[in-house]
């Protein structure tokens, strides 16, 4: 079979916030469910790996690229119903977040501003539960449709379904392709929006001007009276925000702050942001997450785990 519109040999630097990575051997833009079927049947018949990129926010590409199909979400359609107090929203997974936040705030209702600034879709959110200022997406979802590449069906997945954790969701871990959600929002103060998308605007000021991945490590999620890592370091009790630790500070505290290989840094405005700051390979990058991790490990006695997704 064929599919329509396939291109060769195309960058996909510029297709992530990071600006690193080297070329997909194939590369399609799908504007519907279907269109992602053929394409996965394609890559299939031609027994090539595939992969699904959304807004590439979140993704360090290798410097060689991608040997296989990369398939970029391009399902643009939002359709919202408000019902009094609350709203009810349909997003395709190829939907920016932002524009979703836009729509639901000018129209009074709430669940997501928190989220202003960050850079990506619908889909992307909801696959690595996006979260800031101790919120996250599933406390907007209802049900995922889903297409499910075991049984090639497209299904509904229910909102406790979704295995929602910090930075985590099922889709994850199944062979689960997120084609669009429906989100439920309420209605709220204005005074009270604003001042959360004040909060997240001053985050986004702060970030790094330079391209990035947004924070590169999960931050450290603590076990109550019986954390291991408050035990064995009680100077971090004041640092404990909302049951975390910001791992930034520790890395900082490893002394890595501002630490440069080839053209990535870690970032001295804040050390859970590595940056490309000029021309940085994923090599580069890939390195310093090694030595942070090391470092903690060292100091702290436990292994950073990473929140962006490698290809």
């Amino acid at each position: 079979m064929d599919i329509k519109n396939l291109q060769e040999n195309v960058s996909l630097a510029n297709r992530t916030t990071f600006r690193i990575g080297g070329p997909a051997r194939y590369f399609f833009e799908a504007k519907s469910g279907e269109d992602i079927k053929d394409a996965i049947a394609w890559a299939n018949e031609k027994h090539l790996p595939f992969f699904i990129l959304g807004g590439g926010s979140n993704l360090l590409v290798s410097d060689k690229g991608f040997d296989g199909l990369v398939i970029k979400i391009k399902i643009p359609d939002l359709k919202i119903f408000p019902e009094g107090e609350k709203c009810r929203v349909i997003a395709d997974a190829g939907v920016l977040l932002a524009k979703i936040i836009l729509e639901t705030t000018r129209a009074g209702y709430s669940g997501a501003e928190w989220g202003f600034g960050i850079p990506g879709t619908v889909g992307g959110a909801i696959f690595g539960n996006a979260h800031r200022l101790g919120q996250a997406m599933d406390q907007v979802v209802e049900k995922v449709k889903v297409l499910d590449l075991e049984s090639f069906k497209i299904k509904d997945i229910s909102k406790e379904e979704c295995d929602f954790g910090y930075g985590e969701s099922r889709f994850k871990k199944t062979k689960e392709i997120i084609l669009s959600a429906e989100l439920l929002f309420l209605k709220k103060d204005e005074a009270e929006i604003n001042k959360t998308l004040q909060e997240a605007r001053q985050i986004v000021l702060d970030a790094p001007r330079f391209p990035s991945a947004g924070c590169v490590f999960k931050n450290y999620e603590t076990a109550g009276e019986n954390d291991a890592l408050l035990k064995n370091h009680p100077e971090l009790a004041p640092r404990v925000r909302g049951g975390k630790i910001g791992v930034g500070y520790l890395i900082d505290q490893c002394g890595l702050k501002g630490k440069k290989i080839g053209g990535a840094k870690i970032w001295e405005g804040h050390a859970n942001y590595i940056i490309n700051e000029s021309g940085a390979k994923a090599a580069d990058v890939c390195e310093l997450i090694k030595e942070c991790q090391e470092a903690v490990k060292n100091k702290y006695g436990f292994i950073l785990e990473e929140e962006i997704r490698h290809l």
